[in-house]
This record gives structure tokens, sequence and C-alpha cells, in this order.
């Protein structure tokens, strides 16, 4: 089924409006963040305007109607990844949280000295630095699975790595950089095997693809609402219920208490032992809105449009001298598609792109080290969702052109 992509685009009300330049919006960088429809706006606003109230503990009819709400969205994203239990899913602010929640608890209470966790060379810095603070605190060792040229992780080094008996492997589900989606399934597989517990960072994945975190049998997974069309402030960590059960609170506060005495203290039960303190509630209620907004239009039929998308836009990119584009092709990625144009800085042609309202993203985009394996300091990104269109990517093609001729 082909996307309505006239109606979809009515949905979102930030796509209609035009630049501080006068001329209509590309938008090209649903990576970084996703817009959101109107149905995700008016949640959140109906939220505020008639049942906003502090969830769990009052009684009177605003707070029970919060709670309701709140708590409904936990049951939406559950099935939306296939959980078993709305139990699993902890509210975060983001990704970042949710990873630093498993370095802090799990991590700390599981790992020592010399106990290796693999990562990879395409991560995230999320996925990168609470590693580092752990490897500085407890001298655990890190070690990485290459990016090959083409883009994809060399899984051969992958299994000699496990040889050394990881305790984790961290990884993300799809690059932001080099859209590359990674074998998941078979990343776990090959890490339950030798013993390890596994985290995905499904930031850029679960927006775009059918995640279902039985089937890939993930031990963690980690999600922002920001990316799928719901607002900021909020994402979730999916885990398996025993290791949940047995890891230490996170945060300490309100709600994420049984019992408090002068001297100790008994966590609640999950989900709630790791939400400590007034939630972020209106952007649960918007999380919700926006997981029923996709399931309205369909995960593989997003899929299926993105696919289109990336490759017409990859095929058009490749047509102009002077862009080299990175990652793999079209068959094993997302939609992204980053890029460097010969002799022009990537954040040159970003600016010079806004002025025709095209927004694209330059920069390293928080993987600095990924950037350095392919001996660049940044690159120009633009990035698709299922509002995009094939026009919008002529005309970044024409934008490139117009960078081009501007600088000779």
């Amino acid at each position: 089924m082909s996307l309505n992509l006239n109606q979809i685009r009515k949905d979102f009300p930030i796509l209609q409006r035009e630049t501080s330049t006068g001329v209509p919006l590309v938008y090209l960088d649903s990576t970084a963040t996703s817009q959101k429809p109107l149905a995700v706006i008016e949640a959140m606003d109906n939220y505020y305007r008639r049942s906003n109230a502090n969830i769990h503990r009052g009684v009177h009819t605003l707070a029970e109607e919060a709670t309701a709400m709140y708590e409904g969205a936990r049951e939406k994203i559950a099935k939306f990844i296939n959980a078993a239990s709305a139990r699993q899913i902890i509210y975060t602010r983001n990704t970042t949280e949710s990873i630093n929640l498993i370095a802090y608890s799990w991590a700390r209470a599981n790992l020592k000295s010399g106990d290796l966790v693999i990562l990879t060379e395409m991560e995230h810095h999320s996925n990168l630095v609470p590693w580092h603070m752990l490897q500085a605190e407890r001298g655990i060792e890190l070690d990485f699975i290459p990016v090959t040229e083409s883009g994809l992780l060399d899984l051969d080094v992958y299994k000699a790595l496990l040889s050394r008996s990881p305790k984790l492997v961290s990884f993300t589900h799809m690059s932001n950089v080099l859209g590359t989606i990674n074998p998941a399934a078979e990343i776990i597989r090959l890490a339950h095997a030798s013993g390890a517990i596994t985290l995905v960072d499904a930031a850029q994945s679960v927006p775009h693809l059918k995640v279902d975190v039985q089937a890939l049998d993930a031990d963690f997974l980690a999600f922002s609402a920001h990316k799928m069309c719901g607002p900021t402030g909020i994402g979730v960590l999916y885990g398996k219920a025993d290791l949940l059960e047995k890891m230490p609170p996170f945060l300490g506060g309100g709600d994420m208490i049984k019992e408090v005495k002068l001297r100790s203290f008994k966590a609640n039960t999950l989900p709630h032992k790791f939400e400590a303190g007034t939630p972020a509630i209106a952007e649960a209620v918007g999380f919700g809105a926006a997981v029923d907004y996709l399931n309205s239009i369909g995960m593989d039929n997003i899929a299926a449009h993105e696919h289109e998308i990336t490759e017409y836009a990859l095929e058009r990119l490749e047509e102009i001298p002077g862009v080299k584009l990175f990652g793999p092709t079209a068959q094993h990625k997302g939609g992204v598609a980053a890029f460097t144009l010969a002799g022009v800085h990537p954040h040159d042609v970003a600016q010079i792109l806004d002025r025709d309202g095209i927004a694209v993203r330059a920069g390293h985009h928080c993987a600095q080290p990924l950037h350095e394996k392919f001996g660049i300091p940044a690159t120009s990104r633009a990035s698709f969702y299922l509002y995009s269109t094939k026009d919008e990517v002529d005309m970044l093609v024409n934008g490139i052109y117009k960078v081009k001729k501007m600088f000779g």
C-alpha cells in the first residue's frame, strides 16, 4: 500500500509553514527529531486543558484520568514493540538516559575490572560515553566491532571478539549517520551463545521499522518518542523482567518507593521502581498518541515508503559531481543520506540550503569516532520519514547544485 502523502503532510502543521527567508519548509532532518502530527499536539493540549493532575496517588477525578492516560500510553508502547508486559516498559527522558540507566544500575551491579563490553565503531556518543565513564571508574575493557568501507559491521571480527567471553554487547540497531540497519537478531543470538547480555540502541529503528523485542530476544532496548512523531523529553527502556527485577533503582525519590522509614526504604515494583519523581505525564500522553498515529499508517507501509525515497535520494545524489555518499546501498539502510561535497564544508552546505528552506543536519552527528574512521571531520545529512517526498529530494539536489555554483 502506498502512503497518501498529501493527507499525511496535512496532518503535520509545521510542514505548511514558510521559513524566515519566505520559502516553503523542506524538512530533511527527521533523524535528529521528527515533526509532530496534530493528533499528538491535540492529545497533549487536551491533557493540560481537561485532566492535568499528578498521577498514581490521587483519588480525585483528574488524578484518576491522568493516571489512566499515562499508564494507557505505556500499554500502547508495550504492544507497539511486542513486549510481553507493560511492566517491562520503563519511562525515561530519552534513549541517552535509558542507556545510562543500564550503565549505572545493571552494569555497576554486574561488571568488575577486566570484564569486556563490546560496542561498535558506528555508535552514537550516547552508547560510548557511559561505557568510557564506567571504564574509568571500574577498569572494564571495551572493544569494538569494526565498520567496513561499505558501512556494514564486520561480523567475522565480532565472532572473534565473542571468544573473549564479553559480559555485555551494546550496539545500535540503525546508524544515525550511515543509515545501516544492523542484523540485530543475529548479533543478539551470537551474544547469548557466548553468555553475554545485550542492549540495543533502537532510537533510529523503532520509528521506522517494525521492531519486535521478543522476536529479537533483546535483553534491553532503548528508544525516544521525539524521533517517532512524539514529544521531546520522554523515552523508553525495555528490559526482560527478570533482569529488571534484580537491578537496583537508578534514582531515589517519590513514586519509586513502596515504603520509607527514617533509616531504610523498600523499592516499588516494576516499572515504577525506576521512575522517581513526578514524570513527564503530558509527554507520555503524546507518546501514546504518536504510537496510535504510526499504527494508523502502518509500520510496514512507512518502511516501504522510506525505502523508496531513500533509493531515489541515493540515485539523485550520486549524479552530482563531487558528492561522496557514506554508508551501504539502500537495500541495507534506513532513510538517511550522509554525504560530503568536494571543496565545501558541510556546515556551508547546510547553511546555503537553509536559504531555500531546506533543513539538513551538518556536523559529526554525535558520532565523532565514526567520522574519524572515514577520515573526515563532518558530513551533511539528509534524512527522511513518512512525510518526505521525491519532490523534496529534487529540491535538495537542486540546492546542492546551487552550492557547487557558489563555490565555483
